[in-house]
């Protein structure tokens, strides 16, 4: 399922459920050794996940550990992302020289809680809500843009290390393409083809009672190909989202 929202240079891997046999790097196995069995499981499973999508791009294997605010710290020439909820979990992996900015998120295909909508939305993006939720009532609109924002936040922390809020960027979503595009409010400080990078694009989908959606921004060129992490990733391990 991931890998029908990815691009084709990216390598999506996806489970159903958690992995009793998944096992950690021990250095990874320390970053949840206070942790309930439960996130053990979720964390152990996401890194396995993790690592069969690097086995796709052909990279050695070496812990994923943590670095600011909880963005895996990938592998030289490498941008990923990882996602989970109740049910499933997936990583997905692309060569920088290839994809710049990459972030995926899934979410239960239900409402968001009461409230949530609007501290998360823009009056124009809650209008669009509004407006697809009559056009096509069956998709949760609402639980789709908190999906697609993580998505925007995912991609962008690791490639400028500049944190994004909910306002930050705007959504439009192509309802029968099954794509959006997020417009980024703030100043951005990546460029591609002479101009400010602010608009990222993606696709999404709606299937097995979940919504997963892939941002992915192709590489410019290869020395223009964003960093592993965008944290600081020299005290880990080497070869050491979610």
């Amino acid at each position: 399922m991931i890998e029908r929202v990815l691009p084709g240079s990216a390598v999506g891997v996806e489970t159903f459920g958690d992995l009793t046999d998944a096992l950690l790097h021990p250095l990874e196995a320390l970053v949840v050794r206070q942790a309930t069995g439960a996130r053990r499981r979720e964390f152990a499973t996401g890194r396995w996940c993790a690592r069969q999508a690097l086995i796709g791009l052909h990279v050695p294997e070496g812990p994923l550990l943590p670095g600011r605010h909880h963005a895996p710290c990938w592998p030289s020439g490498v941008v990923g992302s990882i996602t989970h909820c109740a049910g499933y979990r997936a990583a997905a992996v692309a060569r920088s020289s290839e994809v710049r900015m990459l972030g995926v998120d899934a979410e239960p295909h239900a409402p968001l809680p009461e409230g949530v909508l609007e501290s998360i939305a823009l009056p124009e993006e809650q209008a669009m809500v509004d407006e697809l939720g009559v056009v096509a009532p069956d998709v949760h609109w609402d639980r789709l843009l908190f999906s697609l924002k993580e998505t925007v936040y995912k991609a962008w922390y690791p490639a400028t290390s500049r944190r994004l809020e909910f306002e930050d960027a705007r959504i439009s979503i192509d309802a029968p393409a099954s794509t959006y595009s997020a417009r980024v409010l703030v100043p951005s400080p990546l460029r591609q083809s002479g101009r400010p990078l602010d608009r990222l694009d993606g696709r999404w989908l709606v299937s097995d009672g979940l919504l997963v959606a892939a941002l992915a921004v192709p590489a410019e060129d290869a020395a223009r190909a964003a960093g592993p992490c965008g944290t600081d990733c020299s005290r880990h391990a080497p070869a050491a989202t979610t």
